[in-house]
């Protein structure tokens, strides 16, 4: 149970990352916050796709790696004879 609550906070975290990356995007291309704020307009966006990118790469590379070892773990189980 404890592999499963990890996946989905894994996953939590992907969406977290591709959220921000998303918003950081919107807030570069869209002008809001350029004309107002000029370079800390471009800084706070830059800054939202930096923070997006660190919580989704890492997490991926991790979220891989456990799924497979779990198929690991299955794919030995199956071919274990009873």
């Amino acid at each position: 149970m404890a592999e499963q609550k990890l996946i989905s906070t894994l996953k939590i975290c992907i969406v977290l990352g591709i959220s921000l990356i998303l918003v950081g995007h919107y807030l570069l291309v869209s002008d809001l916050l350029v004309e107002k704020n000029s370079i800390h307009g471009i800084m706070l966006g830059a800054t939202f796709i930096a923070i997006g990118i660190l919580f989704s790469l890492p997490t991926k590379i991790y979220l891989t790696i456990v799924l497979m070892n779990m198929e690991a773990k299955h794919n030995k189980r199956a071919q274990s004879p009873l």
